[in-house]
């Protein structure tokens, strides 16, 4: 093949490519439907992320942005989806406004406006501005939402005490990026995610001010043991250890109530089952029966293939194939 010839070809398989790989992004990037409950939306416009490096961290994926209509209503639909649950915890918790109140649509979920709802679904969190959808709507557009996917959620985002906690400021950390973001004063380094650590961060009402509480989960107690005493030699640091976690305050106005809520701070051990569960009704009794029955078929087959056997030879001596006696077949064997 000449030379020329090969380069035209090269450039028109690259080209190629290119187009395929354009058209496959193009598949993979859409999100929302055309159809939302009784509104119908227009066509859905790419999103970019507000914050790259910290969205990145969260396994951010895409985002889309669609308006829909319906009669005289209009309804404003975003959504963000990330590589899993987690991230999506993450994102949900950074993009939750100081004055949303909980809503009980989802187990994430907060309306920031009478007419807005923000909620986190699997690895997608999604805002809706204009129409709140009733959970038959919500439940119809999360299953058309492709690459959907439903870990556990980590046990670490419930460890934060409750008491004086300040509405919405928990965030989620999983690197160094959400932890310059969220809590600048504990370095990456310190943290240590290169063994495995991930954060919950959460603000407390005290009487000399706020305080930052910031627990780390470690793959092991023998980790956060280790981390623990890196802690506690930083100036102005307390920390606390439980099972794989370590709780840190950093420069506390008042001591004392940095105590009161380490000392709330407790390690609650989680199991994740991912297979299917047995049915209600599987049982000892149940099993004994199961074994029961089996045992009847097996010796109702024995039963079976006896009369078969005992007919068919039955059969062959009325034929006159086999002799009545030709049952046996004896072989005499005498020692000399």
């Amino acid at each position: 093949m000449p030379v020329r010839l090969g380069k035209e070809v090269q450039e028109m398989l690259r080209s190629v490519s290119l187009a395929l790989l354009l058209l496959t992004a193009g598949a993979q990037a859409a999100i929302l439907p055309e159809q939302i409950g009784e509104f119908t939306c227009a066509q859905p416009t790419t999103q970019a992320p507000a914050d790259g490096a910290l969205y990145s961290e969260f396994g951010f994926q895409a985002a889309e942005r669609v308006t829909c209509t319906a009669a005289a209503k209009k309804l404003t639909v975003e959504a963000w989806r990330t590589q899993d649950s987690t991230g999506a915890l993450a994102l949900f918790q950074s993009r939750r406004p100081p004055g949303a109140a909980p809503s009980d649509v989802e187990k994430l979920a907060a309306q920031t406006a009478p007419d807005a709802l923000l909620l986190a679904t699997g690895n997608y969190v999604l805002q809706f501005t204009g129409h709140i959808p009733s959970s038959e709507e919500l439940a119809a557009l999360t299953a058309k939402l492709p690459q959907m996917e439903h870990s556990v959620l980590p046990n670490l985002a419930e460890s934060l005490p409750p008491e004086n906690l300040i509405a919405n400021s928990q965030r989620y950390v999983l690197g160094p990026v959400s932890l310059q973001r969220f809590e600048p004063r504990i370095s990456p380094s310190l943290a240590a995610f290169s063994q495995g650590a991930e954060g919950q961060i959460g603000r407390y009402k005290t009487p000399a001010g706020e305080v930052t509480l910031t627990i780390f989960n470690y793959p092991t107690p023998g980790i956060a043991r280790d981390r623990q005493a890196e802690f506690l030699k930083q100036s102005g640091v307390l920390a606390k250890r439980d099972g794989p976690l370590v709780a840190v305050i950093v420069q506390a106005g008042d001591p004392d109530a940095a105590e009161r809520i380490l000392a709330q701070v407790q390690y609650k051990a989680a199991i994740s089952w991912s297979q299917v569960q047995p049915k209600k009704g599987t049982n000892m009794g149940n099993l004994i029966l199961t074994a029961f029955v089996l045992a009847g078929l097996i010796v109702g087959a024995s039963l079976l293939a006896g009369l078969w056997l005992g007919s068919f030879k039955v059969i062959l001596t009325k034929l006159g194939w086999q002799q009545k006696h030709e049952t046996f077949t004896v072989l005499r064997i005498r020692d000399k």
